[in-house]
């Protein structure tokens, strides 16, 4: 077993820290945590990252695990959960946990734990794995998707005032990395931005006048919902001739079953009063 409570003592005793005041940061009892310290119990999953907030310290230097080692090993784990990812949810899951036993609290493993948890059947569990992951990791992406993450939490279980307030922890950015590397650079680094790029600015434009056309539809503008769905299915036609690429499928091959769905979406439009 990883000694993490011999770890916890070390580090606050030399930083002078009582069990008390640990305690009241993680919102536990001191019995916790001497239970931790004593080998009797180990910490919460979702306190992990906390208790490395707490020191200062990454969770991988909280285990005393050997940082590049573990990234490699993680970078595997996460790999292998992707295989499984469009087909095995529970599969899925079940690589990332068991990832999560070797390597406790780990950031990355915990941002795709939250990613492939159902909701809003587990909307619960997902919010406060995200409200911990979100407080507690150094990782600005992380940070970012564990709130985009959590907001989607809160909204499938009609929680809209809470998934607004996620959301307001979400920079507004208005450039990717991705752009940036088409604009900037050459060669190889251009094809790979430029075709990653196209394709997530192609998704969310389809996705954009959808969710307009959702927007009209409540209010009673069926002709705006109307043209919001026939301009998301010509940008689908547009690529009908496109191609794949070394980075990427072909934006129809990628998102060419989607057409019925436009399909179906304004045959019910016209049935609207």
């Amino acid at each position: 077993m990883i000694k993490i409570g011999e770890k916890i003592k070390s580090l606050r005793k030399s930083k002078s820290i009582s069990q008390e005041t640990l305690a009241e940061y993680l919102s536990v009892s001191f019995q916790a945590v001497s239970k931790w310290e004593t080998g009797a119990a180990m910490p919460d999953i979702t306190l992990v990252p906390a208790i490395a907030s707490f020191f200062g310290i990454s969770t991988d230097e909280l285990f005393d695990f050997n940082v590049y080692e573990i990234e490699k090993n993680v970078e595997k784990i996460v790999h292998e959960h992707k295989k499984y990812y469009d087909t095995d949810r529970e599969k899925c899951e079940a690589v990332i946990r068991e990832g999560l036993t070797r390597y406790p609290g780990n950031d990355t493993l915990l941002n795709c734990l939250v990613g492939v948890i159902p909701v809003p059947e587990r909307a619960g569990e997902v919010i406060e794995l995200c409200k911990a992951l979100a407080e507690s990791t150094r990782f600005d992406d992380i940070r970012i998707d564990a709130y985009r993450i959590m907001a989607e939490a809160y909204a499938s279980i009609g929680e809209l005032s809470y998934a607004k307030d996620a959301i307001e922890h979400i920079p507004e950015i208005y450039f990717t990395k991705l752009g940036v590397m088409a604009d900037l650079l050459e060669g190889e680094d251009k094809l790979y931005g430029a075709t990653k790029q196209r394709t997530l600015a192609f998704d969310w434009l389809i996705t954009s006048c959808v969710r307009l056309a959702e927007y009209y539809k409540e209010k009673g503008e069926v002709r705006k919902a109307e043209i919001q769905l026939t301009m998301a299915k010509n940008v689908l036609l547009s690529a009908k001739d496109d191609f794949a690429t070394k980075y990427t499928r072909s934006l129809y091959e990628a998102y060419g079953e989607g057409m019925a769905e436009l399909e179906e979406l304004l045959a019910d439009l016209k049935k609207a009063p």
